[in-house]
């Protein structure tokens, strides 16, 4: 038997194992099983290569829990150690880096996930455990080895009955720990990091039919018919599945392949996905993974933190800001990298040069897939963007690159039903909606119900109107703006139409100068000035009397304070300001001119004033009331 310390110089570095790395404590089993997985990967690496002559065969990775003797078992067939690859691997190299983690790690505990990257996987176990026990035999005819530590610096070694290749790590789980003892416990953990190791992961049995046994079939004397029932097995219970859809070739894989695999990952998820993309590179970098597009809420933040990060089958996390591109965070699915970190915090995994490259070929990728299912089913990518549009916009606004390409399927679709690509829409509108100044004007709304009038105005002019009603369009049309040449878009209700676009040819007003002003200060004595601007405009007679607008500017801004950005807190704090237009040519207006008492010229606004307010949703409570009994009383 050999006995000695562990080669640190710090006196106990157990207890800081425990306490920097307590809150995320349920890695160890990640950890040991990572091992498991890396120790039977290379026993197939070295068979495949000749170098070791054992058979490979079948192996698996068992996890046993013991919880009357207070233990729980993890065993490899993988190619094991030597007596002096224990006294190397787990005594030495181990704890290369303990002083350095220790000196980065002191002031930042809540920094989590540092483990693996600096060779302390195997020492995660002390976090669950008061006493570890390793029972290895490699896979060269040499004895088997006996490991055991108390957490702390010292070890014994000495030589182990085991007759079989592989390594069974004993974990004696400590008092404030007994959580790990428990099945529900460890399958909980099983099944969140380790769903889709590459080698089979046994925990426990299970009875299954057995597939050689056909029960029989017999029939009394009345005809009557009976079947014997199945006989049952006890199988090994494999809880993961070691060929997840994403390690497969796309040619090797159908839509149903896919579609499987989205509910094996979001078993509670019963919408189907929209479409996905496979993601398959192995230059300048190593990736591969599905991305699902699922059915869009408006919700943004609703939506992340589905898609699943692993690094070679091993799961590491499911917050994946900085590695995909935040647009995408709201999609679903499985990147897999060799070549991000397991275990660094999150600003390392932002300033890390190849996950950057990472990132910027997610967003291209994405982008090549929508073009090409855009371009080969037109109609059906029609009929998904109301689904989609919320990430394709998002990734617009917030990706330069992707804003370059979504050029060739991005769609803006008309109240009518239509949709058209940019291009599309400025080749169809150019000839009418472009204005006296040689701009063109495109006119949008954001609900077809309660912007139902300025539409038809609009449509009246033979104008298209397109329907824009996503949370953050206010910031898409003035990054359009501020990219796209001579164009400005305005909203249905932001004016009058003639203002919105204006042209050469303007409406004589049928009253005279000294009507005008008559009117301009009747109206202002009765029209509160803190709620509305009034102008007077001269339109086509059989245009409404009185229109309410919001400036676009003003409703923009404040639009785009509510989600995010896009001008000081100002415009958030202002009161709601309307424009009141006038129609001087209405024969209404010109009635109350005409009106000789004043009582009834102000009855007269009012009831016009209230009219313009109830179809802009802008009459409520007492005001409302008192309209309806207002206008019972002029039908008596």
């Amino acid at each position: 038997m050999t006995k000695g310390n562990i080669n640190v110089s710090v006196e106990n570095i157990f207890p800081l194992i425990k306490k920097f790395l307590y809150s995320d404590h349920e890695i160890f089993l990640r950890e040991l099983i990572s091992n498991a997985t890396d120790a039977t990967l290379k026993l197939k690496h070295l068979t495949s290569i000749g170098e070791a002559t054992v058979e490979y065969g079948n192996p698996i990775i068992e996890v046993k829990v013991d919880k009357e003797g207070k233990k729980l078992h993890i065993i490899d067939q993988g190619v094991g150690m030597t007596a002096e690859e224990v006294e190397k691997y787990i005594n030495q190299i181990a704890f290369s880096g303990a002083e350095e983690f220790l000196d980065k790690y002191k002031d930042s505990g809540k920094d989590t996930g540092i483990i693996g990257h600096f060779g302390l996987g195997f020492y995660s176990a002390f976090m669950v455990a008061e006493k570890v026990e390793i029972i290895t035999k490699s896979y060269k005819d040499e004895p088997a080895a006996h490991w055991t530590c108390d957490g702390s610096p010292e070890f014994t070694l000495e030589p182990a009955e085991k007759e079989t290749r592989g390594t069974e790590i004993i974990l004696h789980i400590a008092e404030d720990s007994t959580e790990f003892l428990e099945e529900a416990k460890i399958r909980e953990l099983l099944m969140k990091y380790n769903k889709f190791m590459p080698i089979p992961i046994k925990f426990g049995t299970k009875e299954i039919n057995d597939p050689e046994f056909t029960p029989k079939t017999t029939k009394d004397k009345d005809g009557k018919e009976t079947t014997e029932p199945h006989k049952q097995i006890t199988v090994d219970n494999i809880i993961n599945n070691p060929n997840p859809a994403w390690t497969k070739q796309p040619t090797d894989l159908k839509d149903e392949d896919y579609s499987s695999f989205y509910r094996e990952l979001y078993p509670m998820q019963f919408e189907e996905p929209l479409f996905h993309i496979h993601l398959n590179v192995d230059y300048p970098f190593n990736l591969t993974g599905i991305l699902y597009f699922p059915k869009m809420t408006t919700d943004m933040n609703m939506q992340k933190d589905k898609i699943q990060l692993y690094q070679n089958q091993v799961f590491v996390t499911d917050n994946v800001e900085g590695i995909v591109p935040e647009f995408l965070t709201m999609l679903r699915g499985v990147i897999d990298s060799p070549d991000i970190p397991l275990n660094v915090s999150r600003s390392y995994l932002q300033a890390d040069g190849a996950v950057k490259k990472i990132s910027s070929y997610i967003t291209r990728k994405v982008a090549d897939k929508l073009k090409s299912l855009f371009n080969a089913n037109r109609e059906d990518f029609e009929k998904k963007w109301d689904d989609i549009k919320i990430v394709i916009e998002y990734g617009m606004l917030s990706e330069e690159k992707f804003f370059e390409k979504a050029d060739a399927f991005a769609l803006y679709p008309t109240v009518d039903g239509k949709y058209y690509t940019f291009e599309e829409l400025t080749n169809a509108i150019k000839a009418k909606q472009t204005d006296k100044d040689d701009k063109m004007v495109i006119l949008y709304a954001s609900n077809k119900d309660e912007q139902h009038s300025y539409i038809e105005s609009a449509k009246a002019k033979g104008y298209e109107v397109l329907l824009l009603d996503s949370p953050i369009v206010s910031h898409l049309i003035q990054k359009l703006e501020t990219t796209k040449e001579n164009i400005s878009f305005a909203r249905v209700d932001g004016d009058h139409i003639d203002n919105l676009i204006k042209k050469e040819d303007t409406t004589i007003s049928k009253l005279s100068d000294e009507e005008i002003t008559k009117l301009d200060e009747l109206l202002k004595e009765v029209i509160p000035s803190e709620k509305f601007t009034v102008q007077l405009e001269a339109m086509d007679s059989d245009a409404s009397p009185f229109i309410i607008t919001q400036p676009e500017f003003m409703r923009r801004m404040k639009e785009m304070q509510q989600t995010g950005g896009g001008g000081m807190n100002m415009f958030g704090n202002m009161p709601e300001m309307y424009n009141l237009i006038v129609n001087t040519n209405s024969e209404l207006v010109g009635e109350i001119i005409g009106t000789k008492t004043k009582k009834k010229q102000e009855r007269l606004i009012n009831q016009s004033l209230d009219l313009a307010r109830l179809s802009q949703g802008l009459l409520k409570g007492e005001e409302l009331t008192n309209f309806i009994k207002r206008s019972y009383d002029m039908i008596k």
